[in-house]
């Protein structure tokens, strides 16, 4: 029997699908009346999805709305953030939230139930909007929740069709494909239209039914308003078969005739008199609460890592020891640590994250050359608890920026490491050289920006970075270089460490990672010449040392900052805004790859920047006579 409009019946799981659509339309009202009580927001793409959300959450999410941290309970990710009036109307439908937060706080100025969903509310795992994302994040907790965790829980993600034109889901449901995540369904809301107008493949199921079975996916074409027809779906893809994407036809705006399948009212809230009226056509205001499928049993979660001894590799000063290599094998110490996973795009060999797949395979992922899924995975094993470390080549990340850049909204804690950096990587050429990355990530809301010179430093910030929080990053060399630091020397984030000081310095050479023994050499050329050069490591460079800068600079009264990156937001920058803030000018030169590299050795490439040891003793003394 249908529910009266105002009721406050429960919907159970048990419920006819009479109830069940009487749930779907109280969410259709509820996101129409969220969005014009705000003045803004995404009702059409809201209703078009309202009747698959409704069986899902009757009759097929097990969750527990009171406990969302229970480690058994299901995923739902809304990857169509924008749909988030009809998130948050499933949330008061839930009794997760109240009606006076939907109607009052929805979009307004520090409210929790922000524009598109972000984990500052406890029933969301990861922050979207930024479409392509969510199927790749759901096929991260998936492969956690199998591999990792052990728990029976199952992965659901809402998508929009306009997003499935993004490569990052295709690489994503190739991954459900070749992991056979059997407990994984992603389920596709084709409205037909995007923003601007019809979809690439409007209501053409078939397309996006084949192209899912191409990457190993089950896919069931259904009619997104039949209830019964979802509903057998919703069962068929929880039956532990293959994993599974449900191709939904639906039609933007349904259950208001003004605005069902019409273009121009993607992104906007319906006027009063309008919202009125839609709310009448769809039955006015219900008050209808959902009780799902039993929650799962209570799952004891994993107990909090303790401190666990850590035997970092030693270095014996003078020896040549790469950076990366370094990375490597203070992964493996670190491996002592459960919590600890390790991620590589098949460049293990390179960065050295294959060490620690050879010493602890169980906990070591492989995405391929896959970087969008490669951040992705990282940042599902985050959510669930675990420390991610997540390598490869440095100009390979800036593919995985958008990723990175939300998982910092998502407020996730994980360690990258970027390798193969700047031209000292020589005959490779200009496509493998990462003459950006320090700028990308120092750009990255709260991150740590880390860029050794040796093998020792490498291997203690690869080791506490463990402990950070927020998205840290390591930036390796590909050359070996001689070991500068004796074992258990600290490295403190945030600081630096001075290598050559005397109370006459006229200049500071200031350099990180390559540069760093660059400056060393520049240093013994400017004695020769009568000139003391005080050089620092600054191995922080976000945040980066100002107290020495500043005291650098009085000291000294010029700097001369080097690196093998591009001038643009790296060292410089970083040094400049540091000496800004403790109103310092001395005498400066900024030495960075400005030209175009080409191919040839690590040597010939440095100079012919303007990095090698005898350009930056030449900029020294052209500073200090100038």
């Amino acid at each position: 029997m249908a529910a009266e409009p105002g009721s406050t019946h429960v919907i159970g799981p048990d419920s006819e699908l009479s109830q069940v659509f009487e749930l779907a339309q109280q969410l259709r009202v509820d996101s129409v009346r969220a969005s014009t009580s705000a003045g803004s927001g995404h009702p059409t793409s809201s209703l078009s999805a309202a009747d698959l959300m409704a069986v899902l959450m009757a009759r097929h999410l097990r969750y527990d709305w009171q406990r969302p941290a229970n480690p058994a309970g299901d995923h739902l990710i809304f990857s169509k953030g924008h749909a988030s009036p009809l998130l948050y109307a499933m949330f008061l439908a839930a009794g997760a939230i109240d009606e006076q937060e939907l109607l009052t706080t929805y979009r307004r100025d520090g409210a929790r139930l922000q524009g598109h969903p972000t984990p500052v509310l406890p029933w969301v795992d990861v922050a979207t909007g930024s479409l392509g994302q969510g199927i790749a994040y759901g096929v991260g907790i998936a492969l956690t929740g199998r591999d990792l965790e052990k728990q029976p829980y199952r992965v659901w993600v809402l998508c929009g069709d306009s997003e499935m034109a993004e490569g990052s889901v295709w690489e994503a449901l190739d991954k459900a494909g070749r992991h056979k995540l059997a407990h994984f369904t992603a389920i596709v809301d084709v409205n037909r239209l995007g923003q601007t107008g019809p979809t690439e493949w409007g209501w053409d199921t078939d397309v996006y039914a084949r192209r899912a079975e191409a990457f190993g996916c089950r896919a069931l074409v259904v009619d997104g308003h039949d209830l019964a027809a979802v509903d057998q779906a919703l069962t068929t893809a929880a039956d532990g078969q293959a994993p599974t994407v449900i191709v939904a036809r639906t039609v933007k705006g349904r259950g208001v005739a003004e605005i069902a399948d019409a273009e121009g009212w993607h992104g906007k809230a319906l006027p009063d008199d309008l919202a009125e009226r839609a709310i009448a056509e769809l039955g006015g205001v219900r008050r209808l609460t959902v009780r799902g499928p039993r929650p799962p049993a209570d799952a004891h979660p994993r107990e909090p890592v303790g401190e666990v001894p850590i035997d970092l590799p030693r270095f014996e000063p003078g020896d040549k020891v790469a950076t990366r290599v370094a990375f490597g094998k203070a992964l493996v110490a670190l491996g002592a640590r459960p919590d600890v996973v390790v991620l590589d795009a098949e460049v293990g060999n390179s960065t050295h994250t294959a060490d620690f797949g050879k010493a602890h395979p169980e906990r070591y992922f492989q995405t391929y050359i896959a970087e969008q899924q490669l951040i992705a995975s990282a940042v599902a094993m985050a959510v669930r608890g675990y420390r991610p470390y997540a390598a490869t080549f440095a100009a390979f990340l800036s593919r995985a920026y958008d990723f990175i850049r939300m998982a910092a909204i998502s407020q996730v804690t994980m360690a990258l490491s970027g390798s193969h950096c700047g031209v000292e990587i020589g005959a490779d050429g200009p496509s493998q050289m990462g003459l950006e990355d320090l700028a990308m990530m120092r750009a990255v809301h709260g991150s740590t920006v880390l860029y050794p010179g040796d093998a020792t430093c490498a291997a203690a910030l690869t080791a506490a970075m463990a402990d950070l929080e927020g998205i840290s990053y390591l930036r390796t060399t590909r050359g070996a270089y001689p070991v500068l630091y004796p074992a258990g020397e600290s490295f403190p984030i945030g600081g630096s460490k001075t290598l050559r000081a005397t109370d006459r310095d006229q200049v500071t050479l200031v350099g990180a990672g390559v540069t760093l023994h660059e400056c060393l050499a520049a240093a013994d050329h400017l004695a020769a010449d009568g000139i003391s050069a005080r050089v620092l490591d600054l191995y922080s460079v976000k945040p980066v040392d100002a107290d020495a800068l500043a005291r650098a600079a009085r000291d000294t009264g010029a700097l001369v900052v080097v690196e093998d990156h591009h001038p643009e937001g790296g060292l410089g920058e970083a040094v400049l805004s540091a000496l800004a803030e403790h109103h310092q000018t001395p005498a400066f030169a900024h030495l960075a790859v400005r030209n175009l590299p080409a191919s040839g050795t690590p040597d010939e490439l440095l100079d012919a920047a303007g990095l090698s040891q005898s350009c930056i003793a030449r900029a020294a003394r052209d500073l200090l006579a100038g």
